[in-house]
């Protein structure tokens, strides 16, 4: 298949989806210095990310006298402040940087994202890549960095040899970049890269591994689906793989007069062992860090020349990175939990990373704290201050109201006058009935000096019934003058706007509380009313005076609960606890706590989540 039939069908698929990008292959082709290697470079990264906005690479000039942008995209744009800031960031500190700031366009409705990615070799920085992202909901920023971290393992080769290779051998080398995203799963794109590198590069065999452990295991070999794991061949391959790792360096066996003296006893051996020609094994890096090996075999008669072994390093520092992630992917989720695992504990255990050793350390002394320290557990509720006794004044007959003197929130004495009803009725009844018994004396003097002896009796008789009419009418009228029955705190009642109207026998027209003496109604969760206790001390603190605490004593545990905002609680009554100061009220409200006992903190501030969680899988376990 030629360059120009795979950039016609070339797809590389990502997690947003399907991008073509082989429209820029032949421009690569053609591309003779870093200034086109790298425009080409991020239209390529274009196709991979999905919604870039921008992209800037900023290299490194040959004589070192400072950093010049080399590329970006799209061409003949101007870089916002945003991008050039991410790139200088990343190009001073050596790191990854990541922004996030306010819209760059007016069009936009989101903010954006800037990404600034070091290009380093040598412990030296010698450029870096910046990208821009809308910062929304549909961008996956971590696949973007990904994408941005194995593009910059291949510009790092470009700086290496200050030229971009040909343009014929970049195109093999982008064709299997692109084979190795087109597959999702590792194993299918590994094989596809071994076969697709050995028909490229005239091999007769190519084999990929990955380090598990200290040692390479082999993934992938070229033309082949499936192969035995125990075969005398692979395992040859392994330890030449080992060989490469290990010395960290390209080996070619039969080794050039030129080149530098290598240990090769596992090449010597798998040259040996199979009637093939020459043997390279480049090994696979991302960074500093080894992934594996790829050994390739050559035909008897056919030399590993200094341009193939350098195309076969570029390749394998582009597809190393690419080949990890997806075999990274394709593990089970097991597998990935303890490899994460193992990785924070070798960061907290290992070197560096000091950051997280302080944080760990911090939730370690936050956990021994919470499981080791105890502390005083106190039962929370509503609290309400009442009297402890709640006289209610009522009318004494029926009639009409004259006079209110007091109203709810007055301070009385005792037998002081606060209200009087109308007494004009009674005193006319009062005066027909001492009219009557007027009357009825004459008329029994009369009887009596007449001798009519059985009038007289009757006369007698009427003359008790007026005087006891009179005694009831002075007996009402003294009880028209309604008195406090002591002193206190008039709690409800309000009869200044009510002068004149009529009033039953039995009505309450005030409540009065008296001053000293207290009872606190708290309303306890049923969740906690069995810890409660008589004579369990606490504190209450009023919402009028919250910095004062008063001491309680639990005096009574009503055994009834009431519903209240979809919650039971029951009644508990407490009674205050030493000096009762002047400005309590009845009706004041705030909020009681009543000490259990001693407990851990990590008891005293789960133990409510807990229960629920117990309760709510009690309810659904079958």
């Amino acid at each position: 298949m030629t360059v120009s039939e795979t950039a016609e069908r070339l797809k590389l698929e990502s997690t947003g989806g399907a991008f073509v990008a082989a429209d820029r292959l032949s421009q690569m082709r053609t591309s003779t210095d870093p200034a086109g290697a790298t425009a080409a470079w991020l239209e390529i990264l274009n196709a991979l990310i999905a919604g870039m906005r921008q992209g800037l690479v900023v290299l490194g000039s040959p004589a070192g006298t400072g950093f010049a942008p080399s590329a970006i995209w799209p061409r003949a744009s101007k870089p916002s402040r945003a991008l050039m800031a991410a790139a200088d960031a990343a190009v001073r500190g050596g790191r990854v940087v990541i922004e996030r700031g306010a819209p760059t366009r007016d069009a936009d409705a989101a903010g954006v994202v800037t990404i600034g990615y070091p290009i380093t070799f040598d412990g030296r920085v010698r450029g870096a890549a910046a990208i821009e992202l809308p910062d929304d909901t549909g961008t996956d920023t971590r696949l973007a960095l990904d994408h941005l971290a194995w593009g910059c393992g291949w510009l790092e080769t470009i700086i290496r040899r200050r030229n971009v290779v040909p343009g014929d051998r970049l195109a093999s080398a982008i064709e299997l970049l692109a084979t190795s995203i087109h597959h999702k799963h590792f194993q299918d794109a590994a094989t596809a890269v071994a076969t697709e590198i050995a028909g490229t590069l005239g091999c007769e065999r190519v084999a990929i591994g990955f380090l598990r452990g200290r040692h390479v295991r082999v993934r992938a070999l070229s033309n082949s689906a499936s192969f035995g794991k125990k075969a005398k061949l692979v395992r040859s391959l392994e330890a030449a793989m080992d060989e490469a790792v290990d010395q960290q360096a390209a080996i070619v066996f039969p080794p050039p007069s030129e080149a530098r003296i290598l240990v090769t006893r596992a090449h010597d051996e798998l040259f040996k062992s199979r009637p093939t020609g020459p043997i390279c094994t480049v090994p696979l890096a991302e960074g500093r860090r080894l992934l594996g090996a790829m050994t390739l075999e050559k035909p008897e008669g056919e030399v590993f020349d200094l341009p193939s072994v350098q195309l076969c390093e570029y390749i394998a520092a582009l597809l190393g990175p690419i080949l990890e992630v997806k075999r990274r992917e394709d593990r089970w989720l097991p597998v990935k939990a303890w490899d994460s695992l193992m990785t924070l504990l070798r960061q907290i255990f290992g070197a560096r990373h000091v950051g997280l050793k302080l944080a760990v350390l911090a939730c370690a002394a936050v956990a021994a704290f919470l499981y080791f320290a105890r502390g005083e557990y106190r039962v929370t509720a509503d609290a309400t201050l009442e009297g402890v006794i709640q006289r209610a004044v009522a009318a004494p007959i029926a009639g009409y109201l004259a006079e209110a003197n007091v109203r709810a929130g007055d301070i009385v004495r005792g037998g002081q006058v606060v209200a009087m009803l109308d007494d004009r009725d009674l005193r006319l009844e009062k005066l027909k009935w001492a009219s009557q018994r007027a009357k009825q004396e004459r008329e029994y003097s009369d009887a009596l000096s007449k001798h009519e002896r059985a009038k007289a009796q009757i006369l007698q008789t009427q003359i008790d019934q007026a005087a006891a009419q009179i005694e009831l009418l002075n007996e009402q009228l003294a009880r028209l003058r309604i008195v406090a029955p002591f002193d206190g705190y008039v709690v409800s009642g309000d009869l200044s706007q009510a002068l004149g109207a009529p009033v039953e026998r039995g009505n309450v027209l005030f409540e009065i509380a008296p001053l000293n003496e207290y009872r606190v109604l708290m309303k306890v969760d049923e969740r906690d009313v069995s810890l409660i206790k008589v004579d369990q001390t606490g504190e209450l603190a009023l919402s009028a005076s919250p910095e004062r605490g008063l001491p309680i004593r639990v005096t009574k545990i009503t055994p009834i609960s009431s519903a209240e905002e979809g919650r039971n609680f029951f009644r508990i009554e407490a009674s205050i606890a030493g000096e009762i100061p002047a400005s309590l009220r009845p009706g004041m409200q705030g909020v009681g706590k009543v000490l259990i006992d001693e407990r851990r903190y990590a008891w005293i501030w789960t133990h409510r989540i807990v229960h629920w969680i117990r309760m709510t899988l009690w309810s659904w376990w079958p």
